[in-house]
């Protein structure tokens, strides 16, 4: 039993259960588009306030994550996406005042920038090498499902209603989830006392010194494989306030936009699935590997944006203005 929890695996599920909570919940909120509100107005502002803080702290997370550990951090962390859902039954009551969700977005960004690096440590250094495709796979699908289930709450509840934001009770769901998140953090063993399939130890390197995790974060802008993956990055998530504000906000109300998260973060957990099974092919070598799921995703992605092109044209003065 002991060694069932301290294994890779459950460690693994249990920080796709915090992301489930907490960053899934989040999907959720945004997936509405304009954070579930009618007026987009403050939802954008959170939105841009969040990534200002979250490119610093991204960049300063690990460094946050090695000094403090992965547990504390991930508490911590959780109760920003609380508050940043919180901040939205205040913005139900005030509509004209988006300060308070503006602030708690900027404080999410912090709060994110280090969870996600708490989470890539974990998903990095705790798996095999043969079996990181399938680990990915597993916490992808169960923090996707909070995506779901938050696509399913609004779906469920304004079934039979045509309003256009969501209620303060929708909300209040989703700071009661994400601070279940957040406490169960703290359930993460400590990396030392995680074992591999194959019994071997996870190997944790633990600094204490300040000056030095600056210096090695510095160095990976140097690190010309590294800079290869931004535009990678940059191409995974800079199309998120287009589609959820631009096309689901704009042209469906709260029930039907719920109805489309519902599929679009399903099909994030199958497209996962899938592709860890390239991703663990040893018969592979692992750069091939890596070119045929670039290959895929590139096709897919293109695809996509060819269907959404398709849809804008339908629309020659913009989708908010057709609809």
């Amino acid at each position: 039993m002991k060694f069932r929890y301290y294994s890779a695996m459950t460690q693994v599920v249990l920080v796709g259960l915090v992301c489930f909570l907490c960053p899934g919940m989040f999907n959720a909120v945004n997936g509405m588009g304009g954070g579930g509100q009618l007026d987009p107005t403050a939802g954008n502002n959170a939105n841009t306030a969040l990534y200002s803080t979250f490119v610093v702290f991204g960049i300063l997370g690990g460094a946050i994550v090695n000094l403090c550990g992965v547990r504390w951090t991930i508490f911590c962390s959780g109760f920003m996406y609380a508050l940043y859902s919180a901040s939205y039954i205040y913005l139900n009551h005030k509509p004209w005042d988006g300060s308070f969700t503006i602030a708690a977005g900027a404080l999410l960004g912090i709060g994110a920038g280090i969870l996600w690096a708490a989470q890539g440590m974990i998903m990095v250094s705790y798996p095999r090498e043969e079996e990181k495709g399938k680990y990915i796979a597993v916490f992808w699908i169960i923090f996707n499902l909070g995506g779901m289930l938050g696509g399913i709450l609004p779906f469920a509840i304004n079934y039979h209603s045509e309003k256009d934001s969501l209620s303060d009770g929708v909300y209040i769901a989703f700071v009661v989830l994400e601070c279940l998140g957040a406490f169960l953090g703290l359930a993460l063993a400590p990396p030392s006392k995680v074992t591999r399939t194959d019994g071997s130890s996870v190997v944790m390197v633990k600094y204490t010194n300040v000056g030095k995790e600056v210096l090695e974060i510095l160095k990976l802008f140097l690190n010309p494989t590294m800079l290869a993956l931004l535009p990678m990055c940059f191409t995974s998530n800079f199309f998120y306030t287009y589609q959820f504000n631009n096309i689901n906000a704009a042209l469906f109300n709260i029930r039907t936009r719920g109805f489309n998260n519902i599929f679009y973060w399903g099909f994030q957990m199958l497209g996962a699935y899938a592709i860890s099974f390239l991703l663990d092919w040893q018969r592979l070598q692992r750069k091939t590997r890596g070119f045929i799921g670039f290959a895929i995703v590139f096709v897919v992605f293109n695809a996509i944006w060819g269907g959404t092109l398709a849809l804008h044209n339908k629309y020659p003065e913009g989708i908010e203005a057709g609809s």
